[in-house]
C-alpha cells in the first residue's frame, strides 16, 4: 500500500549525487506518507509484515534502488511523443461507435498486415534445419557469428571485407548499438540526419555523446546538405581546437581524441524514402576525407529501390572505388529486406582504409560483441541460404515481387494523398518502406491544425487513422526547412491504403478554411 501510493507520485528528485537523492527521497517518503498510513500502518501496527517481521521502524531504512545514469540518458523521442496521445485512443470501431477500426500507417513492420510474406529461402533455411534434429544450430557459437553466415556475409558485401570484419548482432539496431558504443565516448559527436531515423541519437546520448544534426533536403530528394555538414564540422572543429589548448594550458597535456567520431548515413532512407545517387555518396565521402571522419552508413532497406536508373550503392562499395581513403562501418540485416524483421539478426562490417585507422574500433565491437553473444544460432542458418542462394534466379524474381509490390503501393498511396487530400501533398519515395506528407498548415482551421502533431492528433482522434508526426524523426520547421510533416509506411493491402486515404481526405476537407 506504501509502496503503490509513491510510486503514483509523480514528483521528480533533485539531480544530485546518489547519495544526496537517497536523502531526499526517504524525506519525500515521509512527508508523501499520508498521517493515517504513517502512525498506524508503519510505526504502530504489528500485523503487518514482511517475511513474518513487523515493518521497521527506523525511516533510514526506507530506501530506493536509483537506476543508471545511462538508462536515465536513454529515451526514444517517438515513444515520448507518440504515446501519451495514442494511449487514449480507441483502436475498435465498435467501442468508438461509428465502425473505424484503426488503420496504421506508423508502424514500420512490413509483415504486420500479412499481405507481404517472408523470403522462401530465408523460412526454407530454419524448416530444413528444424528438420535435422536442431542438433546444428543447438547450441553456442562465436561472439562475431557462426564462421558460415560471416563469409557469407562479407562475400555479399564485397569490398574487400572478410569474415574476420564480420559482427552478426541482434537485429540491425544491435549492429548500430556495438557500432556506435565501440566508437563514442562521452562527449564526443556524432552527425545524424534530420529528419532521421532517432535510434542513432538514442544510442549517442545513452552513452554521454553528443549528437548534431546535418539537414537533409526535400526539395533535392532528400540529399545532405553538404554545405551545411562541411560547415557545421568546421565550426565544431574550431570549438573543440578550443577546448584543447585551455586543456593543454591547464593541464599540460593534449588530448588525443577527436571531437566529431562519425556521420551517420542512412541508405536509402527512413522516414525520408531516399535513395542516394553514386555521385552524391562521392560527394559525402570527399567531406569525410576532408575532415578525416568514419562513415557509419546505415542500410537495412538495401536494395528495395524503385527507380532501375538509380540502382542502390554500397558507401564501402564507392568508398573502395575511390581508393579506401575513408573507412566506412556498414550495418545491416535480413529483417527488411527478406521480411522476417521479428527474427532479430543484423550485422556490422567494418571496412577499414588503407591506413587501419577502424583497427581499435574493430577490435573494441568484438569485445562488445561477447556480453551478448549476437542473434541466435538458429537465423544464423538462414544467412547463407539467403545471401548466396542455391536457387539464384528465384530469389531474384522474389526480390523483384516484392520491389514491384512496394512500388506500386507507394506511387498509389503517394498520388491518392496528393490528389484527394486538400492541403496535402506526398514526396514520392525512391526505395525503402516510407514516404514523408507535407502539410500546408495555411489551408487549415489554425484553431485545430497548426502543425504536425496536432494533424496527427486529430486524425487519430477523428478518423482513427494513425501516422508519425515529423518532429518524431527530428524534423521541426525552420527557415531553411519551413514545412511541416508526418510518415507514412505503404505496406498495408492496397485496400486499406484506399480506406485510409478516403477517411484522411474526408478529415482534411471537414477542417480546411476553403471548402470545395
Amino acid at each position: 500500500r506504501i509502496t503503490c501510493h509513491f510510486l503514483l507520485r509523480k514528483e521528480k528528485l533533485p539531480s544530485t549525487s546518489v547519495q544526496e537523492r537517497l536523502v531526499s527521497y526517504r524525506k519525500y517518503c515521509y512527508s508523501a506518507m499520508p498521517p493515517n498510513v504513517l502512525k498506524t500502518d508503519l510505526l504502530h501496527s504489528s500485523s503487518s509484515s514482511l517475511n513474518g517481521n513487523a515493518l521497521p521502524t527506523d525511516l533510514e531504512d526506507v530506501w530506493v534502488c536509483p537506476a543508471s545514469e545511462k538508462s536515465l540518458r536513454t529515451a526514444n523521442p517517438i515513444r515520448a511523443i507518440v504515446d501519451p496521445i495514442v494511449s487514449k485512443s480507441i483502436k475498435s470501431g465498435a467501442e468508438r461507435g461509428d465502425g473505424k477500426d484503426q488503420i496504421s500507417l506508423a508502424l514500420g513492420d512490413p509483415t504486420v498486415f500479412g499481405n507481404l510474406p517472408p523470403c522462401p529461402a530465408a523460412i526454407e533455411a530454419i524448416t530444413e534445419t528444424l528438420k535435422m534434429g536442431g542438433a546444428m544450430a543447438t547450441g553456442y557459437v562465436n561472439a562475431c557469428g557462426t564462421p558460415e553466415a560471416r563469409a557469407a556475409i562479407a562475400e555479399s558485401h564485397g569490398a574487400g571485407a572478410t569474415a574476420d570484419n564480420v559482427i552478426v548482432a541482434s537485429g540491425c539496431s544491435g549492429a548500430l548499438e556495438l557500432a556506435l558504443t565501440a566508437l563514442l565516448d562521452a562527449d564526443s559527436i556524432l552527425l545524424v540526419p534530420s529528419p532521421g531515423f532517432p535510434l542513432y541519437s538514442v544510442i549517442a546520448k545513452s552513452h554521454g555523446a553528443k549528437v548534431e544534426y546535418y539537414d537533409l533536403l526535400p526539395d533535392s530528394g532528400w540529399e545532405c546538405d553538404l554545405v551545411q555538414m562541411d560547415q557545421l564540422i568546421t565550426r565544431l572543429n574550431i570549438i573543440d581546437g578550443h577546448n584543447r589548448s585551455m586543456q593543454e594550458s591547464t593541464c599540460g597535456s593534449r588530448s588525443p581524441t577527436q571531437v566529431v567520431r562519425g556521420i551517420v548515413v542512412n541508405n536509402p532512407g527512413n522516414p525520408t524514402g531516399s535513395n542516394y545517387s553514386a555521385h552524391h555518396l562521392r560527394n559525402i565521402l570527399k567531406l569525410a576525407h576532408k575532415h578525416h571522419i568514419p562513415i557509419v552508413s546505415d542500410e537495412i532497406y538495401g536494395d528495395i529501390v524503385f527507380d532501375p536508373n538509380c540502382c542502390f550503392s554500397p558507401m564501402a562499395e564507392i568508398s573502395a572505388r575511390m581508393g579506401k581513403h575513408v573507412p566506412v562501418i556498414t550495418a545491416s540485416g535480413l529483417g527488411k529486406q527478406y521480411l522476417v524483421p521479428g527474427w532479430r539478426v543484423g550485422w556490422v562490417i567494418f571496412h577499414d582504409n588503407h591506413h587501419g585507422s577502424l583497427k581499435e574500433v574493430e577490435a573494441g565491437a568484438k569485445r562488445l560483441a561477447q556480453v551478448t553473444l549476437g542473434a541466435s544460432h538458429l537465423v544464423q542458418c538462414a544467412i547463407p541460404a539467403v545471401l548466396q542462394p542455391k536457387d539464384i534466379m528465384g530469389m531474384l524474381e522474389w526480390k523483384k515481387g516484392l520491389t514491384n509490390t512496394l512500388k506500386h503501393q507507394a506511387l498509389f498511396l503517394c498520388g491518392r494523398l496528393t490528389e484527394s487530400c486538400h492541403g496535402l501533398t506526398a514526396f514520392c519515395p525512391q526505395g525503402a518502406m516510407y514516404a514523408l506528407v507535407k502539410i500546408d498548415v495555411s489551408q487549415f482551421d489554425k484553431n485545430v491544425i497548426y502543425d504536425d502533431m496536432s494533424f496527427m492528433k486529430h486524425l487519430l482522434e477523428e478518423e482513427n487513422v494513425f501516422v508519425l508526426p515529423g518532429r518524431a524523426f527530428g524534423m521541426i520547421p525552420s527557415l531553411k526547412q519551413p514545412c511541416y510533416v508526418f510518415r507514412v509506411v505503404y505496406c498495408a493491402p492496397q485496400e486499406i491504403l484506399e480506406q485510409a486515404v478516403i477517411r484522411i481526405a474526408n478529415f482534411c476537407q471537414l477542417h480546411a478554411t476553403t471548402k470545395s
